[in-house]
C-alpha cells in the first residue's frame, strides 16, 4: 500500500497483507484497538508474545510492526499514548480486543488536512474514510 493512499478517494484495498504478515518470522494475531469512552474503533495492529507481554507490562499498546520486524510502541513518535483499559480474548483465542483511554491528538499515524495541508493532529482513528455506493472513498471526519 503506498503513502498516496492515505489521501485516495480510489478504493484500493490491500487483500495480500494478511498473506505478507504470514510470510513474517514472529507468530502474530490481530488486535483491535476501541475507544473506552465513544467505542470508535481507533487502529487495527497485530502483535506477538512480546508485544502483548510489554502491553501487559506498561499498560500501554505495543504492537509488532509486521512490515519492519520490530516492537512498535505506539505514541513513541506521535506522544499520541494508548492507555490499556480492558483487554478481551475472542473464543478462538486468535485475537484481542483492548479498549483504551487515547492520550493525544490521534492513534492513526496520519495527520488531520486542513486546507489541504497537514495540520499538527494526528487523525483520532485510521477509519477516516467510508466507501460509496460507487466504490469511491469519501473523509468522514478528520
Amino acid at each position: 500500500m503506498s503513502k498516496n493512499n492515505e489521501e485516495s478517494k480510489t478504493l484500493d484495498l490491500d487483500f495480500k497483507k494478511l498473506k505478507k504478515v504470514a510470510g513474517i518470522e514472529s507468530d502474530v494475531l490481530p488486535v483491535v484497538i476501541q475507544d473506552i469512552d465513544s467505542k470508535d474503533v481507533l487502529i487495527v495492529g497485530y502483535m506477538n508474545q512480546l508485544a502483548f507481554d510489554k502491553s501487559v507490562q506498561t499498560n500501554k499498546v505495543v504492537f509488532w510492526s509486521t512490515s519492519r520486524n520490530e516492537l512498535w510502541e505506539k505514541g513513541q513518535r506521535s506522544g499520541s499514548e494508548l492507555l490499556i483499559r480492558n483487554i478481551y480474548v475472542n473464543c478462538e483465542q486468535n485475537s484481542l480486543l483492548i479498549m483504551v483511554e487515547l492520550k493525544g491528538s490521534g492513534s492513526c499515524h496520519t495527520k488531520v488536512i486542513r486546507d489541504g495541508e497537514a495540520s499538527l493532529d494526528y487523525r483520532k482513528s485510521c477509519y477516516y474514510r467510508r466507501i460509496g455506493a460507487n466504490q469511491e472513498l469519501a473523509f468522514v471526519s478528520n
